[in-house]
């Protein structure tokens, strides 16, 4: 596998985008939830769908979410969703987007406005 995990925590890491035959890799490596935090098409054609992503997730038994975040316009309420899904889901979670950054600071937003979700 060609995709690089960043470990957070013992129950989160963030990723790249990822495309849908490397859902099995994440898998195998234990994750139970994957999140998208990537809009649709933001990479053109070549990047992967969420429709085809979240496919294969459930497919392999993962629990799935899409909550996608423009770049740069993260904001109060998508952190509050975040800390949401980190509380209610499968751990370990495994959350990407274009480069893993904006997955990374959507997570550590989702902990200052609810330090719990840890």
């Amino acid at each position: 596998m060609s995709v690089p995990v960043t470990p957070h925590s013992p129950y989160f890491a963030t990723a790249p985008q990822i495309t849908p035959t490397e859902v099995a890799d994440f898998a195998a490596m234990g994750f139970r939830t994957l999140i998208n935090n990537r809009p649709d098409r933001e990479g053109g054609d070549a990047q992967a769908l969420n429709a085809d992503i979240e496919r294969e997730a459930r497919a392999w038994g993962l629990t799935y979410h899409f909550l996608p975040v423009v770049a740069g316009e993260l904001t109060e309420e998508q952190a509050e969703a975040m800390a949401q899904l980190l509380l209610d889901s499968p751990k370990p979670i495994l959350a990407f987007c274009r480069s893993g950054t904006r997955s990374t600071y959507l997570y550590h937003y989702a902990l200052a406005v609810t330090p719990e979700a840890e």
